[in-house]
């Protein structure tokens, strides 16, 4: 099975979201219009704003160390060199290729590290090549998913139309299209990071199947 490191590694990756979200929303509860009333309105509304930025500057730089720290992890549980730490600039592609990184010395139960070190490569990189072509497929059956649901709750809780609904976002639908892209991407690479957890508990699964004396 995958190490502490890469449960590690997986831990910072997921704590991303929760941080964007809080820093975001931390952000718009500091209203430099609470300045109002005030004695010196200027100054205060100035502080309030000031502090409202920082908080999200803040918020984008924690974000950047989780990512950073999730590559390094995921490095680190590999073996590997942090010189391939540069790759994290690349983003999720960067990320992507990290994670395609064979252990050095896997462990006798990961069965997934064992698999892709004793394949050839000319079977490995059509085994790659479909991988990130399912991962991406899947990643934005589950954004258009969540969409649907999400519309469909709405009409339900509101009374609105689906119809309507459908329109109002076609209306925005550059907005509506880089945020499901945002979440698109991070689901791609949750797959990416998950699928070495899910092959070993398969494969484990599947020989207590085959030897059930062991």
């Amino acid at each position: 099975m995958p190490g502490r490191y890469y449960v590690m590694a997986l831990a910072c990756y997921l704590a991303i979201p929760a941080v964007v979200i809080a820093g975001v929303g931390l952000s718009r509860l500091i209203d430099p219009e609470m300045a109002r009333g005030s004695a010196d309105y200027a100054h205060n509304f100035w502080v309030l704003q000031q502090i409202a930025t920082g908080a999200l500057m803040a918020t984008a730089g924690l974000a950047v160390v989780l990512w950073a720290l999730t590559c390094y992890l995921v490095l680190k549980s590999r073996q590997r060199s942090p010189l391939w730490l540069s790759l994290a600039a690349a983003g999720p592609f960067g990320l992507v290729f990290i994670a395609m990184l064979a252990d050095r010395s896997p462990a006798l139960d990961d069965l997934y590290q064992q698999f892709i070190r004793n394949l050839k490569l000319y079977w490995r990189v059509p085994l790659e090549v479909a991988m990130f072509v399912s991962a991406w497929i899947l990643a934005y059956q589950c954004v258009v998913l969540k969409r649907e649901l999400m519309i469909s709750f709405e009409s339900f809780s509101t009374g609105t139309p689906v119809e309507t609904l459908i329109a109002r976002q076609t209306a925005s639908s550059g907005m509506y299209a880089f945020g499901e892209g945002l979440e698109a991407t991070y689901l791609f690479i949750l797959i990416y990071l998950l699928w070495p957890i899910f092959f070993n508990l398969a494969g484990h699964r599947f020989k207590r199947r085959t030897n059930p004396t062991r």
